[in-house]
């Protein structure tokens, strides 16, 4: 049972960046496709970005492109969301998720409990 436990979230003011981790245990990341959703007060769950088992693939929301950049060190059994020039519209609960089939499927396998990231105006 692969455990996945976020860290790096917080509060920061409109334009400023944060970088999220997502930890893995019970299982390898080396060679499965991860993921990054976010979900804000009152809205449904939204994708954010994924990235291929070797890192050489990456998928990112419109609303993200540009700004947010996804990337995973399977030594380390780590993976990465830098985020930049945020806005106070990325103000959410994000989650780390692996295990889909694609880049682009959105069925995950397993999620993490998510850390909050609020963007002050």
């Amino acid at each position: 049972q692969v455990q996945l436990v976020e860290s790096g979230g917080g509060v920061v003011q409109a334009g400023g960046s944060l970088r999220l981790s997502c930890a893995a245990s019970g299982g390898t990341l080396s060679n499965v496709i991860m993921g990054w959703f976010r979900q804000a007060p009152g809205k449904e769950r939204e994708f954010v970005a994924a990235i291929s088992w070797s890192g050489s693939s990456t998928y990112y929301a419109d609303s993200v492109k540009g700004r947010f950049t996804i990337s995973r060190d399977n030594a380390k059994n780590t993976g990465y969301l830098q985020m930049n020039s945020l806005k106070p519209e990325d103000t959410a609960v994000y989650y780390c998720t692996v295990g889909a089939p694609t880049l682009t499927s959105g069925q995950y396998r397993y999620w993490g409990q998510g850390t909050q990231v609020t963007v002050s105006s």
